[in-house]
């Protein structure tokens, strides 16, 4: 049975008050609704406010309304469904070019998430799905988007964690890791063969936020039965063009 914070129900309890007809609340009317004591509801409604999840309207009566953080946070939700659908979108455009699994992936520490995900066409393909984590080093889209951190960054992220391999090819050095996110800098593009899975490998690039920074990237991954070098040559230029294409939609500028 899982086992709820009561303070952080109250508080859900409170904000969901407002998902009714009734744009403000008194004080005394938040407590009824709620069935909480009257103390309980004053203080509960006085740290929403100093957290800006509620604005306090003074007159004839005090009355309580949503506040400013919950359309921030209402906004960057929204942002998420954006992405998603145009990372969704662009996905199945360079898939239905190449024939191939793309994906599309996030930084979550140091494990690497994926958001979207469309099958290849052929009868041998890639086995994967939405939200399933792998370590980052392991990928070459993790790559993409550990090379968009600073030194500093890495070095923190990294900690005194070793990098586990998840096969013989994985690397496992730091030294080693540190020259090829160095290499992606220059190059805008990752690779990865037999790193996380013996018998596929990937191709990635990344996708650039307004400001600037590598927010996800997008891969290609292949079984090795249908690795060539000419084929790597057009998954290479197709997944910058898909990178590419998902940062326009997204308001940034794609790597040069």
């Amino acid at each position: 049975m899982v086992r709820l914070v009561p303070a952080v129900s109250r508080a859900a309890d409170v904000l969901e008050l407002f998902l009714g007809e009734d744009v403000t609340l008194s004080a005394s009317e938040i407590g009824r609704r709620a069935g909480m004591p009257r103390s309980t509801a004053h203080e509960l409604l006085t740290t929403l406010v100093q957290r800006h999840y509620l604005v306090r309207h003074t007159g004839e009566e005090t009355t309580y309304a949503l506040g400013p953080k919950l359309l921030e946070l209402g906004s960057r939700y929204q942002q998420r469904l954006e992405f998603a659908a145009e990372a969704d979108a662009v996905a199945r455009q360079v898939a239905a070019e190449c024939r191939e699994t793309v994906h599309v992936a996030v930084l979550d520490g140091l494990d690497v998430v994926y958001v979207s995900k469309v099958d290849s066409t052929h009868s041998v393909r890639l086995i994967s799905e939405v939200g399933r984590r792998l370590p980052a080093h392991c990928t070459a889209v993790g790559k993409v988007l550990l090379a968009g951190l600073t030194d500093d960054e890495l070095s923190a992220r990294l900690g005194g964690r070793r990098l586990v391999a998840l096969t013989p090819h994985s690397i496992t050095s730091r030294a080693v890791l540190r020259e090829q996110l160095a290499a992606i800098r220059r190059t805008g593009v990752a690779h990865e063969r037999s790193e996380s899975n013996p018998d596929a490998g990937c191709v990635a690039a990344p996708v650039v936020a307004a400001d600037g920074a590598w927010v996800a990237g997008m891969s290609i991954s292949i079984p090795t039965s249908r690795h060539t070098d000419a084929a790597w040559r057009v998954w290479e230029e197709l997944v910058r063009r898909g990178a590419a294409e998902l940062t326009r939609r997204l308001g940034g500028s794609p790597l040069a």
